[in-house]
């Protein structure tokens, strides 16, 4: 299996669900987070066992992202369920291409528990520039996708993303009573830093910082719920990051950082959106003080290529920039329609 702490039947872990039918699940393979979903964002996680259940836990984050031969010697079937939020630098679509990958070198098929996409009723951003390819951004897809994650893996197979144009032998279970309407509140957080709904919903537009010299809340109560920095002059809300479980050592630890609360947006105007908001990004680096580096080699990883920082520096507008995404988005458009499984 292939999980973490959001693969559950109502209150009950899938892997508990599993055993006490009788099937033979010989081990577990964690996403970053890890199997419970406590870790720190880019911490190491290792292997080990599960206490409550004595299976064996291997880790896809670090310097194995990808199931070895060894590890997959003695399985018939793999069993993927993990909740993803939809967006383009978020992991966990970065683990499933892995899974398939080994899944399909080794001869072994795939299933996909599919769950709703959160952020799925709108597509947006910037499609990535292959050659800037990395963990956080693995496919020529937009920043928000719009797919579920066995609509993504559909995806994968169909255009030949794998390895050597290797085909996964994949199922998707679909979600019932689901579409891309729906706006959809997780039953349990996909990651320690995404709290609640507003965080979510927040996370396309505020996880472009972690490649700025701005926070984004973690060590505070509001994670992805506001942004900031020492010394910043946008804003009036005040916030001072410190150690806590899933950000031991957040950016600006112990310093009081100034800038916006944007909770409350998150949990209500976000929704209405259905576009990433780019003014928070504009404005923060448009009154950065001068010789400050704003931006880190990091964002152009998030962004998908150097091409958003370059507008931003150039002190390009929203709608301009927004111009310069439409003939890719409306490219992946046409490939996206091929995939969906939800009205």
């Amino acid at each position: 299996m292939v999980t973490n702490q959001t693969g559950r039947i109502g209150g009950t872990h899938l892997v508990d669900s599993l055993l006490a039918l009788k099937v033979q699940v010989l081990k577990v393979f964690a996403p970053e987070h890890g199997f419970r979903g406590d870790a720190d964002a880019g911490e190491h996680v290792k292997d080990g066992r599960d206490a409550r259940t004595g299976l064996p836990l291997i880790s896809l984050y670090g310097s194995n992202k990808k199931p070895t031969k060894a590890q997959l010697a003695d399985i018939d079937v793999l069993l993927f369920d993990i909740q993803d939020v939809g967006v383009r630098f978020y992991t966990y679509i970065g683990t499933l291409h892995y899974v398939m990958e080994a899944a399909a070198e080794n001869g072994i098929p795939l299933i996909v528990l599919d769950r709703p996409n959160p952020n799925g009723f709108y597509v947006d951003g910037p499609v990535l520039d292959p050659a800037h390819r990395s963990f956080v951004g693995m496919h020529p897809v937009p920043l928000v996708h719009g797919m579920t994650i066995g609509e993504f893996a559909r995806m994968i197979n169909g255009e030949g993303w794998l390895e050597k144009g290797v085909q996964c032998d994949l199922t998707v279970v679909p979600c019932a009573g689901y579409d891309h309407a729906t706006l959809y509140e997780l039953p349990v957080k996909p990651s320690p830093n995404l709290p609640n709904a507003s965080a979510v919903y927040l996370y396309p537009s505020l996880g472009l910082f972690e490649g700025t010299i701005v926070s984004v809340g973690r060590g505070t109560d509001k994670p992805f719920q506001c942004i900031g920095y020492p010394g910043a002059t946008l804003g009036r809300y005040r916030f001072t990051p410190r150690s806590m479980p899933g950000a031991k050592d957040p950016p600006y630890k112990a310093q009081e950082c100034s800038g916006l609360d944007l909770a409350e947006y998150g949990a209500i105007q976000a929704r209405l959106d259905h576009r990433i908001n780019l003014q928070w990004l504009i404005g923060m680096q448009t009154t950065a003080k001068d010789g400050v580096k704003f931006f880190t080699p990091f964002f152009d990883k998030l962004a998908g290529g150097p091409a958003l920082r370059e507008q931003v520096e150039a002190g390009l507008s929203e709608e301009a920039i927004r111009a310069s995404w439409k003939e890719g988005l409306d490219r992946f458009a046409v490939i996206r329609k091929k995939y969906l499984l939800y009205p």
